[in-house]
């Protein structure tokens, strides 16, 4: 695989070209176990320098694909090679037209009932070439569980994809790995509601301008105090430009 990985503040972060994708994809479907796939926001890279499990989950990870603009600012600053930023949906997508060019299979997990039904019906009409061979609404309870893996492992997916409702979240798919199939696994809290059609993905422009925090802050507002975060965050970058070597 053509994946260069840096380490931005001992975190990882993975370069992957456009051209390289889907032999990347392929090559993970080949590897006989399951590969996560991460999208990173500056916020993740921060709870990730002090959360042990997180930071696990991120090294242990196959692809590590930024989000936000600074972390590529901040890479370009320490004299790193400079990550190719990554909208998730639009990641994911080119994942299923990989999957889908290949006639391979998805399992979909999360949501609620009637929009994972409608994320499902949506995904089948505009990726044919894919066979969606399971699925489960997120918000379940504890006790089920492990039917729900039984399920994933039985059905073997080339694809699972996770979203809303899912307990743990992104970490859901780390904590269970030993349990799953050789499956690539990618999780997305918004996705099975976007391709519901439930709520709207942000726009090509918004996220070309790093605007993609903007929906949160206007849904809660006490967000904007994420900003004395990044200013944490540009501290420690110029502390690694002067001090570390």
């Amino acid at each position: 695989m053509a994946i260069t990985r840096i380490h931005l503040l001992t975190i990882p972060l993975d370069i992957l070209p456009d051209e390289d994708i889907e032999q990347t994809i392929m090559q993970l479907l080949d590897s006989g176990k399951p590969q996560q796939i991460i999208f990173i926001t500056l916020w993740d890279l921060l709870k990730a320098r002090r959360d042990t499990e997180f930071r696990a989950m991120l090294e242990n990870a196959a692809l590590c694909l930024p989000l936000s603009k600074s972390l590529l600012r901040a890479a370009r600053f320490l004299n790193l090679p400079v990550p190719i930023r990554r909208d998730s949906f639009d990641m994911i997508i080119r994942i299923l037209n990989t999957i889908d060019s290949h006639f391979k299979s998805l399992y979909l997990l999360g949501g609620r009932a009637q929009n994972l039904l409608d994320a499902e019906r949506n995904v089948h009409i505009t990726f044919p070439g894919i066979s969606i061979v399971g699925r489960f609404n997120g918000f379940y309870r504890k006790s089920m569980e492990a039917n729900i893996i039984t399920s994933i492992v039985k059905a073997h997916p080339a694809l699972l994809i996770a979203g809303n409702g899912v307990p743990g979240g992104v970490r859901w798919i780390y904590r269970n790995r030993t349990k799953l199939p050789a499956t690539i696994c990618i999780y997305d809290n918004d996705i099975i509601d976007i391709f519901a059609k439930r709520k709207k993905r942000i726009s090509d422009a918004a996220f070309r301008k790093g605007h993609e925090f903007l929906p949160q802050l206007l849904r809660n507002p006490f967000k904007i105090l994420y900003g004395f975060r990044a200013l944490l965050f540009w501290l420690i970058v110029v502390f690694y430009r002067l001090f570390r070597k």
